[in-house]
């Protein structure tokens, strides 16, 4: 699996006040998952978080984000990549971290996850 285990850990210790927080191994990375939502995902060096729709271009404005893509759909709106320049200092994490919480509590589960 290839992500950057001490951000994975810093992410685990950020998010351990969750009772409902679940770790899974999901594209070759680390997914956090609360209540069966993504809230956070671990891949190499970056974090994938949700954010709201309406904020994904004001937020690209911060250092270490950028768009995230899919192939064939290009930049999906309310989701976002966090280089390691966004996320060295624990307070620049929390930020993002709260980010992604915001707008984790507003999504619904998948219907993969809901069986």
């Amino acid at each position: 699996m290839a992500y950057n285990e001490h951000l994975a850990d810093r992410v685990r210790e950020a998010l351990a006040s969750f009772p409902t927080l679940d770790e899974r191994p999901k594209m070759g990375g680390l997914s956090f998952m609360i209540d069966d939502k993504l809230v956070v995902h671990v891949q190499d060096n970056d974090l994938m978080i949700r954010c709201e729709k309406t904020m994904t271009d004001e937020l690209l404005d911060r250092p270490g984000a950028r768009p995230y893509t899919m192939k064939g759909k290009g930049a999906l709106k309310g989701w976002l990549l966090i280089d390691p320049g966004g996320t060295t200092r624990q307070a620049d994490l929390m930020t993002w971290l709260t980010v992604t919480l915001t707008a984790t509590a507003e999504a619904k589960v998948s219907r993969k996850q809901q069986g």
